[in-house]
This record gives structure tokens, C-alpha cells and sequence, in this order.
């Protein structure tokens, strides 16, 4: 069963590593320590550990734009290919309509993230928006509250 839990900032260092493995590298831009111990402590975004059989696995990082649209900045689990990812992206989005009651969450995502852009879009997730980031094309997806619903 999958947890999320607002994160501590004594999880920082195994943030730290999660984000540095084979697997993660080629799709997050990662972090320093010390950015990941003061976005924890800071009120400008939500970090979320996921927990899987009580056992930490991943993180997510959010943003709140304003009362109604949630930026979802960042996921990286540590075992993947086990479908935690997607367990734990639902669970997001039932925190960010039911406790944040936002109305949208948008995401992007490197168009060469071919497993995540799958996953997203077997989620729900719509492009709305084409943009390039150091020349890789990357795209704007999102998910409505009515989408939720139906899903």
C-alpha cells in the first residue's frame, strides 16, 4: 500500500541519492543537498515522501501556484518497474484535489521520457503545450478535476 507523508528534512540525503541512480539521472534535473534540505523546511513547495509497505521509496516535490492549479515538479522512486510510480501519482492527485482543492495539476516532461509521457498519459494527463529546455523538446501536460472524477 502506498503513503504519502509530508517529507523530513532527515530524508534529504536519501533524496540526494534517489535522484543520482542510473535510472533517475537521465530524467530529473538533480538537486544539491542543501537545496533539497531548504525546499523541505521552506513553505514554497510540498515535498511528499511515498512509502510503500512503510518503507520509504520515492519522493514528489509540488508546487501551489495559487488556490487552484498544482505544479507537480518531480517524482523519482527508488525500485521502479514495479508500479509504484503510478500508485503513488494517484495518490497525489486524490491530496491535491481533496486536501488541496485544486482544480488542476500540470506536469512536464522531457518528450524523450518515453516510460513517464506513457504513464501520464495512461493517467490522463493532456499536452497542452510544446516548449524546449537546453534544446530537448519538452512537454506542458495536465489534469483537470473533472478528469480526476471520470477516471
Amino acid at each position: 500500500m502506498i503513503e504519502l507523508r509530508k517529507s523530513k528534512v532527515e530524508e534529504a540525503s536519501l533524496f540526494f541519492a534517489m535522484e543520482r541512480t542510473e535510472e533517475a539521472i537521465g530524467f530529473v534535473i538533480p538537486y544539491s543537498l542543501k537545496k533539497h534540505r531548504e525546499l523541505i523546511e521552506s513553505d514554497e513547495v510540498i515535498y511528499l515522501s511515498i512509502f510503500y509497505d512503510d518503507k520509504l521509496s520515492g519522493f514528489m516535490i509540488l508546487h501551489q501556484e495559487n488556490d487552484q492549479v498544482v505544479e507537480f515538479r518531480r517524482i523519482v522512486i527508488s525500485a521502479t518497474g514495479y508500479g509504484l510510480g503510478q500508485l503513488a501519482i494517484k495518490a497525489m492527485e486524490q491530496y491535491c484535489f481533496q486536501y488541496l482543492d485544486c482544480s488542476r495539476v500540470w506536469l512536464d516532461v522531457f518528450e524523450s521520457n518515453l516510460r513517464g509521457l506513457h504513464i501520464y498519459k495512461k493517467l490522463g494527463y493532456k499536452i497542452f503545450q510544446n516548449t524546449r529546455h537546453n534544446g530537448v523538446q519538452l512537454l506542458m501536460m495536465e489534469k483537470k478535476r473533472s478528469q480526476f472524477e471520470l477516471g
